[in-house]
C-alpha cells in the first residue's frame, strides 16, 4: 500500500550498509540487510553518557554481525539493547549483542517468551500444528508443502540464540537513556506486546514495525488463537497514538524516517477497512479464507509469503466475524467457511 504525499521524508536516502545518519541529536539510523522480499531493517543507536543503546538487532546471520563488527569498531560501549519485539529482524542478535557487552536486553515479557516458544516449535508454535489449521481454512496440499518446504526450522535459521534472562519493558513505564525519559507505549495485532518508544521533548517516536510509511505491517491468525481479532487490536493501537504530536517524528523499521503520523494512521485504517470491504464482498457465498486470500494478494505468493498471507486474511475475516458483518461455519468436512451475514 503506498502512502500519500501528506508524509513528510526528512532523509530522503538510507544510510549505506555500515553507517549511520543522525537523524536527531545523539540519535542515529542505522540499516542492515534482510534475505527476504522486505530487503533491510532499520536499527537505532541512542547515545548514552559513554556509549550507546541499541534499539532492535538485525537477523543472527554472519552478513549482519559483520555489519555489527564494523559499527561496533567505532562505539565505545554499547550500554543497553532494546527489542520491540519478537520477530527474527529485530531480536536475532539480541543475546550475541549482549553477552558481547555484558548488559540485560530489554524486551517486553510476551515478547521474550512468544521468541522461545518459537525458536523451541513448543507451546503450540508448531510448523504442523499450523498447518493443520491452515488445512482448516482451507488451504490445499501443495501449497502447505510449499509453506512447510519454506518454513520448517526457519526462526532458529536466524535467531541463533536467545537470551535467558532479561529486563522487562511494560507498557506505561519509561526507559531512560541520557537523562532522556522514553515513553514505553504498547502495540498489538502485529505482536502481543510490541513496544513503542517515545521522547517527548525530541518530539520523536521510535514505532518498530507498527507505523510503516508506505505497506501496512502483517496482522495475522494463529493456530493457537483461531478465534482471536488481531485486526481489531491493531487499529485500537493506532487510534490510540493519535495523542501523540502530529508533527513527531516517526522511525520506523523498515522504510525512511517521516512526519505525518496522523495522516499516516489514517491512511492505514481506510487501507483495512477498504480490504474488509472486498472481502466482505467476496464472500456473498461461503468460502474458505484460502480462497478469499487473492482478494487481499492479488499477486503469486511462495510459501515464505503464503504463511502471512493466510494469517492476515483469516485477520480480516475475523474482525468482519466478531462484527456481525460475515458468518462463520464449519462443514462436515472439516473446512470452516465464512459468507456475508443475512
Amino acid at each position: 500500500m503506498s502512502a500519500a504525499v501528506s508524509l513528510e521524508y526528512p532523509f530522503p536516502e538510507p544510510p549505506p550498509p555500515g553507517e549511520t545518519i543522525e537523524v536527531l541529536p545523539g540519535i542515529g539510523w542505522l540499516r542492515m540487510p534482510l534475505p527476504f522480499s522486505l530487503d533491510h531493517i532499520n536499527l537505532w543507536l541512542i547515545e548514552d553518557a559513554d556509549g550507546v543503546f541499541i534499539v532492535d538487532c538485525g537477523i543472527g546471520d554472519a552478513a549482519t554481525r559483520s555489519i555489527w563488527d564494523d559499527v561496533l569498531a567505532a562505539t565505545p560501549r554499547v550500554r543497553g539493547v532494546v527489542v520491540t519485539h519478537f520477530h527474527p529482524d529485530h531480536i536475532g542478535n539480541a543475546e550475541w549483542l549482549s553477552r558481547r557487552f555484558g548488559v540485560l536486553p530489554w524486551i517486553a515479557q510476551a515478547e521474550y517468551l512468544m521468541s522461545h516458544a518459537s525458536a523451541t516449535n513448543s507451546a503450540g508454535y508448531t510448523d504442523a500444528a499450523t498447518l493443520d489449521f491452515f488445512r482448516e481454512h482451507g488451504l490445499d496440499d501443495a501449497r502447505r508443502g510449499a509453506l512447510l518446504a519454506a518454513r520448517t526450522g526457519g526462526y532458529r535459521k536466524v535467531v541463533p540464540e536467545l537470551p535467558l534472562h532479561y529486563q522487562r519493558l511494560v507498557a506505561g513505564e519509561s526507559l531512560s537513556i541520557a537523562d532522556q525519559r522514553w515513553g514505553i507505549l504498547l502495540g498489538q495485532g502485529h505482536s502481543p506486546e510490541h513496544v513503542l518508544f517515545h521522547q517527548r521533548g525530541l518530539g520523536v517516536l521510535i514505532a518498530g514495525d507498527m507505523v510503516l510509511p508506505r505497506i501496512s505491517t502483517n496482522v495475522s491468525v494463529h493456530a493457537t488463537q483461531p478465534f482471536s481479532n488481531p485486526l481489531k487490536l491493531f487499529l485500537e493501537s493506532l487510534a490510540s497514538y493519535r495523542a501523540l504530536p502530529p508533527d513527531t517524528l516517526v522511525l520506523p523499521s523498515h522504510g525512511l524516517p517521516f512526519r505525518g503520523l496522523h495522516a499516516r494512521i489514517a491512511q492505514l485504517e481506510r487501507h483495512h477497512e477498504e480490504r474488509l470491504a472486498e472481502l466482505e464482498a467476496a464472500c456473498v457465498t461461503a468460502r474458505t479464507a484460502a480462497e478469499v486470500m487473492v482478494t487481499l494478494f492479488r499477486r503469486p505468493l511462495d510459501g515464505h509469503q503464503i504463511w502471512f498471507a493466510m494469517g492476515e486474511t483469516l485477520a480480516h475475516l475475523n474482525l468482519l466475524n466478531e462484527a456481525g458483518r460475515l458468518e462463520r461455519s464449519t462443514g462436515e468436512d472439516g473446512i470452516v467457511r465464512f459468507q456475508r451475514a443475512a
